[in-house]
């Protein structure tokens, strides 16, 4: 039986990150601080040196970032990276295909987080803008959720409000969501359990379909949150 899973092992998603190097107003360079309702991330350093600033209920933290480090944060880790030198980064996101569908929330104030229609007018990049309208876009929605996430890191104790409000914005797609992970990294994790299931009993018929696949990303240069991206369409 062929695995009908065809996605990146594990059910991961990679991009190239390239993180911008705007200067905000604390006079530090970088992204768009955001969290994750349902996926963990990884940062695989291939260039230049930074960090990556995270708040969570624990507190505050500072990760430096330099080739060669691999850093990674669970859901409901706030993050903001932090580019102090042409800074660089495969990243590794799980449930491909939850993130491409919003499974990320920006650190907006509390006014843009009302509703869905609201936030989305906050942020969305329009993908027939001209490059210079994207990119005006994408700095101005940065400095806006930079301004929640100033308020977050002063008043820790509203992280809780934003956890709240951020999961009602995207309760409308988590059947979509669930979907997506049902096809993506639940079969994923399903195939190799049956596989074990067939080596204990001695039937070696999956190792017959191995195959090899490749991809080149499907976009360039993309204004993502934290900087441009180089990404590759999510397995279906």
């Amino acid at each position: 039986m062929v695995n009908p899973y065809q996605g990146l092992p594990g059910g991961v998603a990679v991009s190239h990150l390239c993180v911008y190097d705007w200067p905000a107003a604390d006079g530090l360079h970088g992204g768009t601080p955001h969290m994750h309702l349902t996926c963990s991330e990884g940062y695989v350093v291939t260039g230049g040196r930074g960090a990556v600033q995270t708040l969570t209920t624990s507190g505050y933290e500072v990760t430096p970032l330099a080739p060669g480090t691999v850093a990674w944060f669970t859901p409901g880790t706030v993050h903001r990276l932090v580019n102090e030198d042409d800074l660089r980064i495969t990243v590794l996101m799980q449930n491909s295909g939850l993130p491409e569908a919003g499974d990320a929330v920006l650190t907006l104030p509390p006014e843009y987080l009302t509703d869905p229609a609201t936030y989305a007018a906050a942020t969305a990049i329009p993908a027939d803008a001209p490059e210079e309208e994207q990119a005006r876009i994408a700095r101005a929605r940065r400095d806006l959720a930079l301004a929640g996430y100033r308020a977050l890191r002063e008043a820790p104790e509203e992280l809780a409000a934003f956890h709240r409000a951020a999961a009602a914005l995207v309760r409308p797609r988590l059947s979509e969501w669930r979907e997506r992970w049902l096809r993506g990294a639940r079969a994923a994790a399903k195939a190799t359990g049956d596989q074990l299931d067939r080596l204990a009993d001695g039937d070696v018929s999956h190792l017959a379909d191995a195959v090899v696949r490749a991809e080149q990303p499907s976009v360039y240069g993309k204004f993502g949150m934290c900087g441009r991206l180089d990404a590759y369409p999510p397995a279906e």
